[in-house]
Order: structure tokens, then C-alpha cells, then sequence
């Protein structure tokens, strides 16, 4: 259930909007969630503002194909931006191009993750600060869906946890210094009436495990537990995540506790790093007077095991993956309100254009954010899907209610009850008692999509991308890229 709605008067648009985003930023580590240690005060204080949603999810938990549905409103199997060699080249309309095509200023600082090549039309007025995927092309090793070999440079999770400053901490602070900026120069007499919309995209906490050391550490300092599920004897096993753990091999370079608990701090002090960088910017909001007429929307773009169950990185469907921290504050949005309604990342190019009194999206998949927070439900399920590095066929998962049903077109399936439990700790697909819930789930995602032939589509794709860059030896001759180079810095294959 929701909480009560708490009073508010209707948004009125149009509305300037705020889209403050983040990388990798596991929903549960926020102290507005109710995270035992977690530092967040500023991401805690636009909570109180406004409403957070606590059932929100990515349209697909790895950074490529989760930011080509964002920019789009649509869902990956509706896009064919399938995965981190195949990056939003602009072909799909986004809520970028309808904003620019209405007269109104939409304008990104930061990643975006985008093919970035040049005549490329991503729809923003400007994008400052920009990172695209690599080269225009991107991870090309993950197109290779069949006999997947080990991905090299694994150790780097553990090894480079600690106290420090990367390239990435220091392109965020460039980034929050851009954004305070640009919203002093709008806040300018002569910036004009017409709303504009602001995408904010910072790196942090995605790894390396590198946080400033202040922040690195007070988490080291702290008596920090262990991932949920970690111990070997504990972890559960399915094939999907089975095979994702052993291409996408993390966890074999943890060789104590200790180097478990640094990473866990270094990934904490880096998601505190990043609430001051988005609190620097929601400051410089407010000292400009430009808060009573801007919508702000906080989320990230996918989530981080962070070890549980012995995951590390992204790409599975457990919620510390697929799911996404969603804030909504503004005119007319409730404070402390906390909607338990199931919500997609595809709402929010739907919620940007209304708040914005832009034209709709055409195709969008999404529902107004603004009405759900109003108590408006929507009769639809939500879906993330998975089709890039370390599987070898596809993953769907669809949230209906409390269930969340779990499609794998190779394995079989995942179910659990999110309501009774919360952490994913009982898989009731092999339970006979859930055998209509299964097929009920099965039926409902038949309805948006057919999971093989979705399946067949992306493989399709894939190879012909493949073919194109030679094939699969020239895929594995080019290394393995563990994270796209911030711009200005040279990539580091492996």
C-alpha cells in the first residue's frame, strides 16, 4: 500500500525540470530508504520535499541500453538498443527532441553514454561535458553470446577499492561545477520565460571503488557487514546469475573480508560523494530562486549487487540491480510521501514533457510520475530486460503487483513475492502452490512481448554488429574495456 497522500496543490505547468542522475547507485543505499549507515542528507532532503518512489526500476541493468530507454520512454525490446556495443544513436525520437523541437532548452552535462559519433543527433540543444561510449562503438566483447570466455581485468573491483581520487570523482566535481553555472546564468533577467530542462549525469558510485579519502574513510571505520548472502555456503544459485558471475568474474579476486569490506566502504563513500555533488547543485537551485518553478527528479541508472549473494557490478534482475532510487519534489508534488506503486524509468520522459508543457512523446511507454504521485494507477506491469554481457539468452523480468516474475530464455524461471519478502531470499518458481502465479506472469508478459522471438531479434542484431567489426576473434583480440575512459582520458583495455 501507498501512504496516504498528503496534501498538495496541482502541478501547474509549465514547470522548468531538474534531472539529477547517477551511476550504478543501488536503491537500498539511501538514508531515506532506511539504510543503516549510508550518508545521504541531501538526497534525504528532497525526499522530505517530495515523493520518493520505492518501487522503481530500469528499463535494463547495465549503463547502454538503461540510457537509450531513459532518453526514449520506451523499453529496450521496443528500441533494439540492446547493449554496450550498441549505444542511442538518436534514430528513436526522445523527450530531448521533443523539447527542442517545441522551443524549449534541453541541455546535458555529463554522461550520457550515447554512439557520440560525429553528425549524430542525440536531440539536446547542447550537451556539455559529454561521455560517450567508446570510440562510438563501445564494448564491442560483449556482442559474443556463445562459448562467453572469462572477461579479464576482474580484479580491478577489489584492487582499486580505497581512498583516493579517480579520473571519474574528478569529472563528477566538473560536473557539478557546470550545472551550479548553468542554473546561475537561467536564473539571469535576460535568460527568458521559456522552460527549459536540465539532465545532470554524473559517474559516481559507479566502481572503480576509488572515494575521496574523508569519506573513504568514516565508512572504513565503521564495523561494516557483509553483502547479504556472501558466504559461499549460503549464496544461491541459478544458471543465469551462475554464468553472469563466472564471465563477469568479480568475486574470485575478494580473498578476505577484509578486501570485501573495503570495497563496501569505498562504494559507500562514493555514493556519500556524490549526495554532496547533487546537493551542490539542488543548493545553487534554491539560492537562485529558480526551486519554485523547477520539478526535480532524482534517480540513477541501473543499481550494484555490491556483493550480495556473491554479485558484484549490475546485469542481474535482484532489486539491488534492477532497481533504481526515484525521488520526485517540486510545485505541487506531496512531501515525505513515499509510493509503493511499481514505477519504470520510461515514466519519466512522460513526466518531463508534461511538467514541461511540452508535446508527448509518440510511442512512450510510460505513465505520469506527477499522477501516480497523486494516486492515479496505472493497470500495467513494469518490465527490465537483459540481453549484453555475460549471458547467453535473454532475461525479462515483469513487476505486477507484489510479484516479481523472472523470464530466462534459457533457464527457468525466478519468482518471488516482494511483499512478504522484501530481500529475494525465496524463490517460490519451484513451489507448486505458485504454479497459476507463474503461468499468470507468464501470460501477461506474452502480451508486451514474446521472450523468444525478442531473444531472436537482439542475437540477430548482435552478430551482424559482430560481422561488422570483424567478427568474433577481432571482438576478443580488442580486450576487455572495465569502464568507459572520463572524457580527456585515455581508455585502458584489458
Amino acid at each position: 500500500m501507498n501512504r496516504p497522500l498528503l496534501q498538495a496543490p496541482p502541478v501547474t505547468s509549465p514547470l522548468n525540470v531538474l534531472i539529477l542522475m547517477s551511476d550504478e547507485h543501488n536503491p537500498q543505499f539511501l538514508g531515506c530508504a532506511g539504510h543503516p549507515f549510508i550518508q545521504t542528507p541531501h538526497l534525504d532532503a528532497l525526499a522530505a520535499q517530495g515523493t520518493r518512489f520505492s518501487q522503481a526500476y530500469t528499463t535494463s541493468p547495465i549503463c547502454v541500453p538503461a540510457r537509450a530507454g531513459f532518453a526514449t520512454g520506451r523499453y529496450v525490446h521496443e528500441i533494439g538498443f540492446w547493449d554496450n556495443a550498441d549505444p542511442y544513436d538518436g534514430s528513436v525520437p526522445s523527450w530531448h527532441h521533443v523539447l527542442r523541437g517545441a522551443g524549449h532548452e534541453a541541455v546535458s552535462i555529463g554522461k550520457l553514454h550515447f554512439r557520440g559519433r560525429p553528425g549524430d543527433d542525440h536531440g539536446l540543444s547542447r550537451e556539455l561535458l559529454p561521455m560517450h561510449v567508446i570510440d562510438g562503438i563501445g564494448d564491442v566483447k560483449g556482442l559474443v553470446r556463445e562459448n562467453i570466455p572469462v572477461r579479464k581485468g576482474g580484479d580491478k573491483m577489489a584492487k582499486l577499492a580505497g581512498p583516493g581520487e579517480s579520473t571519474y570523482t574528478r569529472y563528477d566535481r566538473q560536473i557539478g561545477l557546470a550545472a551550479c553555472d548553468f542554473l546561475r546564468a537561467r536564473a539571469a533577467p535576460e535568460a527568458g520565460a521559456k522552460p527549459w530542462v536540465l539532465f545532470v549525469s554524473m559517474v559516481a558510485p559507479h566502481f572503480p571503488l576509488t572515494a575521496p579519502q574523508g569519506w573513504f574513510e568514516h565508512y572504513a571505520g565503521l564495523d561494516l557487514p557483509l553483502p547479504k548472502r556472501y558466504a559461499h555456503a549460503v549464496r544461491p544459485h541459478h544458471p543465469f546469475t551462475d554464468e553472469y558471475g563466472r564471465v563477469v568474474d568479480y568475486d574470485s579476486h575478494f580473498h578476505s573480508d577484509a578486501d570485501v569490506r573495503r570495497a563496501i566502504a569505498g562504494y559507500s563513500g562514493l555514493v556519500s560523494f556524490m549526495d554532496e555533488r547533487m546537493g551542490q547543485v539542488l543548493a545553487t537551485l534554491t539560492a537562485t530562486g529558480l526551486a519554485e518553478r523547477t520539478l526535480v527528479i532524482y534517480t540513477s541508472d541501473h543499481g550494484d549487487n555490491l556483493g550480495a549473494r556473491g554479485l558484484w557490478g549490475k546485469s542481474t534482475m535482484y532489486e539491488e540491480s534492477a532497481g533504481v532510487p526515484l525521488i520526485l519534489a517540486g510545485p505541487g508534488i506531496a512531501a515525505r510521501q513515499v509510493v509503493r506503486t511499481p514505477v519504470s524509468h520510461v515514466d519519466v520522459a512522460v513526466t518531463v514533457l508534461e511538467a514541461a508543457g511540452a508535446p508527448a512523446l509518440p510511442g512512450a511507454s510510460g505513465h505520469s510520475l506527477i499522477d501516480i504521485a497523486q494516486g492515479g494507477m496505472p493497470t500495467r506491469p513494469v518490465l527490465s530486460e537483459y540481453h549484453a554481457i555475460g549471458c547467453t539468452g535473454g532475461a525479462t523480468m515483469l513487476r505486477h503487483g507484489p510479484w516479481k516474475y523472472c523470464h530466462y530464455t534459457d533457464h527457468a524461471p525466478q519468482l518471488f513475492n516482494l511483499d512478504d519478502d522484501p530481500e529475494e531470499l525465496c524463490d517460490r518458481a519451484p513451489d507448486p502452490a505458485c504454479s497459476g502465479i507463474l503461468a499468470d506472469c507468464l501470460a501477461r508478459l506474452r502480451r508486451h512481448l514474446d521472450p523468444q522471438e525478442t531473444d531472436r531479434r537482439a542475437k540477430q542484431r548482435q552478430r551482424a554488429l559482430l560481422d561488422s567489426y570483424g567478427g568474433r576473434e577481432a571482438a576478443l583480440a580488442r580486450g576487455d574495456l572495465g569502464f568507459t575512459p572520463a572524457p580527456g582520458t585515455a581508455p585502458a583495455f584489458n
